[in-house]
């Protein structure tokens, strides 16, 4: 997803999220607009070669006429008009019982798709994937984890409160850290076994409890390849909404260079030196090999390996 500096900069209100009449009010505003996810793939509008998409936004009134149930929107945020935004995620299934679905309720692509195709703007790429992260988290919190009981949405839609025992619940965040692993002139890159054929990208991984950043960068590294890493610096984050992940972008200086592949987690890594790293990019690398595109943090942490800055 774009970084915060390509954001739709809504502010969020999070302190009237708990004033129930005021969300019913921004619902009820004749400039509401809602953004409409099915199996949590936003119905966007696209031109006819598919290479321009932007978010088709509906009016409340609109999902009413279409049977949707408008009460279960989540609150985005307002702009800086004071439009309301709204999210609003249903089955597939649901969407093609609605007369004239195929006029009113296509295309709808899967984010992912978006963000690798490049064809949406940032700023709605980015809004997309706030809303995603939220309505996958929403389907996977219907029950209390201390007491199975079931949970409902507060705050509109940032929060769920257990009917049973009243613990309450929160979006949640999972960090990741993605790390650049260079050893001055060249660079450490890896193939996953779930990545498209001949794309390499950065190494990454889940932040364990009672980790910082830089031991995670340190303990990932040495597990997926046998490189031990010295120094750590923070370079930018990003989120990704796959499902509600926040990508803490590294660069890390390798101690060591010779590697020991674990091939249950990476189907190859391979150092690259800045020539390679740059063909990668500009997807000219003679072997076809090629790194993730700008929409990925990777692409900025290899880039600014390849200028050295």
């Amino acid at each position: 997803m774009p970084t915060v500096a390509t954001m739709l900069m809504l502010d969020r209100l999070a302190q009237k999220r708990s004033d129930e009449a005021f969300i019913k009010s921004q619902l009820e505003s004749p400039s509401a607009r809602v953004l409409l996810f099915a199996d949590l793939k936003p119905v966007v509008r696209s031109n006819a070669d598919r290479t321009e998409s932007k978010i088709a936004w509906f009016s409340p009134a609109e999902l009413a006429e279409f049977k949707l149930p408008v009460a279960d929107t989540l609150f985005l945020g307002s702009d800086a008009n004071a439009v309301p935004h709204f999210a609003l995620a249903v089955t597939e299934h649901r969407t093609r019982h609605v007369p004239g679905a195929v006029e009113k309720l296509r295309p709808i692509v899967d984010l992912r798709s978006l963000a690798m195709q490049g064809s949406m703007p940032p700023e709605e790429l980015s809004l997309c994937g706030m809303a995603r992260a939220l309505a996958q988290w929403h389907e996977n919190a219907r029950h209390c984890g201390h007491c199975g009981g079931q949970t409902r949405v507060k705050d509109g839609g940032w929060k769920r409160r257990c009917w049973a025992c009243g613990l309450e619940w929160f979006p949640r965040v999972d960090p990741v850290v993605i790390m650049l692993i260079t050893d001055g002139e060249r660079c450490l890159l890896a193939h996953e076994h779930r990545y498209g054929d001949k794309m390499y990208s950065s190494l990454a991984g889940f932040i364990e409890p009672g980790e910082d950043i830089a031991h995670a960068v340190r303990r990932e590294v040495f597990e997926e390849t046998g490189i031990k890493v010295g120094e750590v610096t923070f370079q930018d984050s990003q989120p990704w909404p796959f499902p509600h992940s926040l990508m803490l972008g590294c660069i890390g200086r390798a101690e060591t260079t010779e590697l020991t592949v674990d091939t249950t987690e990476l189907a190859d890594a391979r150092w690259f030196s800045r020539t390679e790293a740059r063909q990668m990019l500009d997807r000219t690398h003679p072997d076809g090999l090629h790194a993730p595109g700008k929409q990925a943090i990777a692409n900025l942490l290899i880039r600014r390996f390849v200028d050295g800055t």
